[in-house]
């Protein structure tokens, strides 16, 4: 449920200005395009009044109940809207909602609007002299920026964050509480959450009988145009190479990024994911949580890799992988059917 003490609410919309910007469609002749909605809410928490949206059977019974003004839903589910209940008929119900909650709460995807401190230099904050800002940048109190940083207009810089000597941060870009970002560019409206760390040094060691001898981490972390990284997510600096994190990629929290790595446009990286050095991800790959993707592998553009896989081969343009080791997907669920087949098969042992 949205909050008005975390995000500033507009409103009421109309039906008609709501399906109008997600290119939906009012289904049945019986609803008023004039009809005001208030908010959006979750499936089972909506009232009259609100607008939802139904993505999935999992969810019929919660739909069934629903006493939304409205819900997004595909024309195939649009027979089980229930009485009362405005049909917006959309291809992907996701994307509408999504759309239309910003609508409501237009500031909670602006990054300066989300901590709305007055631009400037927080007390508190230690800025050294050759860093340099555009107009409109916040730094909240604690905040500690090296010698030539270079921060972009309207980007914010919150409580104890850390930016490294030369470090280059875009304009429009939010780097959560106690981030620390060193050896690094980022390009404009990349957001950074708590604690997550960019550019530390790479696992990088020369092993030997008489000790492990460390290897100099001289490259740099590149991110990307409109990147989000996660809490407590971690990217390594490259050894002598760069780690590159391409535009539109959105990393969630706990993902360790190896150095080196290189990572396409628009992937999706759940919670969790470990990807080792030197690695290449294509463009609008998807890794499901738990993943563990080994070193100096390639996996292809449009990839998808199931949770908890464990990856230790190279996956092609369009894969499709799971399991440990990972394997092609209709092999994986093969093999799981079968295990399961022979376990239903096994009787009990008597007492």
């Amino acid at each position: 449920m949205s909050d008005h003490r975390f995000y500033a609410r507009r409103g009421p919309l109309t039906l008609g200005e709501i399906a109008d910007r997600t290119g939906a469609r009012l289904r049945g002749a019986e609803f008023d395009a004039a009809t005001p909605i208030f908010a959006a809410a979750a499936l089972e928490a909506a009232r009259p009044g609100e607008i939802s949206f139904y993505e999935s059977p999992r969810y019929a019974t919660a739909l069934a109940l629903c006493r939304a003004t409205a819900c997004f839903m595909r024309e195939a589910d649009a027979a089980s809207a229930p009485a009362g209940v405005a049909a917006l008929i959309v291809a992907e119900p996701t994307r509408a909602i999504a759309v239309a909650a910003a609508m409501f709460a237009p500031d909670s995807l602006a990054p300066s609007a989300l901590f709305p401190l007055a631009p400037g230099s927080a007390p508190g904050a230690a800025i050294h002299p050759t860093a340099r800002f555009e107009d409109g940048v916040s730094i909240d109190p604690g905040v500690v920026v090296g010698a030539g940083a270079e921060i972009g207009a309207g980007s914010v810089l919150c409580a104890h964050a850390v930016i490294g000597p030369g470090v280059k941060i875009g304009r429009g870009c939010r780097v959560g509480a106690q981030a620390s970002i060193v050896h690094a560019y980022l390009g404009n409206r990349v957001i950074v959450h708590p604690g997550a760390r960019l550019g530390q040094d790479g696992f990088g060691f020369a092993p030997g009988p008489n000790g492990h001898l460390k290897a100099p981490q001289l490259g740099r972390v590149i991110v990307q145009d409109d990147v989000e990284i996660g809490a407590n997510t971690t990217i390594d600096r490259g050894g002598l190479r760069d780690t590159i994190v391409g535009e539109g990629t959105k990393i969630d929290n706990l993902v360790q990024i190896g150095h080196n790595v290189v990572v396409g446009r628009g992937c999706l990286i759940a919670a969790q994911t470990g990807v080792a050095g030197s690695t290449e991800i294509g463009d609008f790959v998807a890794i499901g949580g738990q993943a563990a993707i080994g070193g100096h592998l390639k996996i292809g553009t449009g990839a998808r890799i199931a949770a908890c896989s464990g990856v230790m081969r190279d996956v092609p343009p369009n894969g499709r992988v799971g399991g440990a080791p990972a394997r092609p997907i209709r092999q994986f669920l093969r093999g799981e059917a079968l295990l399961e087949r022979r376990s239903r098969r096994v009787a009990p042992s008597g007492g």
